[in-house]
């Protein structure tokens, strides 16, 4: 009580500036006007998310026609374009997690509009402990944490472990991102039937892929994908 009092009164006393173009944004880290501004993703292939030129109902693109992945649906908000890829860049390598909450808050505006229903369980994907010393959070916890607190899913942050310290997937090429991924994912325990990943960005697919199939092979019967952007294979 003590501290929501405290921070309402900051928050009076110093209101938030957005993010972007620097004016009062009240409680919020961006403002409206550059929040409609950015890169949301509008029509993109319900498989794997990447953008689409077609008219009429999405329908999955030709790869995802050609081989199945293993996760069911991915959900992207926007386009990995600027300024989304500054904010996420500021959230994994500066450290700024005040964005988190930020950006897991407008996936779980996005998501409470769907239709369907919503996953039992949301799954951070996990750093290997090595990387996690080094940079000292997970940035899709962060992510996850705050979605799932805005929609009443629980977090399964322990549930999917990453056994093998894997090079970055931004420095290899598409064949070698696969290979890199290949049984790097350990289930410790058992996932609820309708999951969802959690991830800041999805390239390729790769990462979600694998951590499906172990999240599949463990029981899970619907596994969706949730990034903030989508950007290009």
């Amino acid at each position: 009580m003590v501290y929501q009092l405290m921070h309402g009164l900051l928050n009076r006393l110093f209101p938030p500036h957005c993010r972007l173009c620097g004016v009062a944004s009240g409680t919020r880290l961006l403002c409206q006007p550059c929040q409609d501004e950015l890169p949301w993703l509008a029509r993109r292939c319900p498989q794997c998310a990447c953008a689409l030129d077609t008219t009429g109902m999405p329908s999955p693109c030709g790869r995802c026609q050609r081989q199945v992945p293993a996760f069911d649906a991915t959900h992207a908000l926007f386009q990995y374009q600027p300024p989304v890829d500054h904010l996420l860049k500021r959230l994994k390598f500066s450290g700024e997690l005040a964005l988190g909450p930020l950006l897991g808050e407008l996936l779980a505006e996005q998501m409470r509009r769907r239709a369907d229903t919503l996953p039992r369980q949301l799954i951070p994907v996990p750093l290997h402990p090595a990387r996690l010393r080094e940079r000292g959070f997970n940035q899709a916890t962060e992510l996850a944490r705050a979605a799932g607190k805005q929609l009443g899913i629980p977090l399964a942050r322990r549930l999917c472990r990453r056994q093998r310290n894997t090079e970055p997937q931004s420095l290899l090429s598409n064949t070698a991102r696969r290979l890199n991924l290949r049984n790097a994912f350990t289930i410790c325990g058992t996932p609820a039937a309708h999951v969802a990943i959690v991830d800041d960005v999805m390239t390729t697919g790769h990462t979600s892929n694998e951590l499906a199939r172990a999240l599949k092979q463990a029981g899970a019967q619907t596994v969706e994908v949730w990034v903030i952007a989508r950007a290009g294979r």
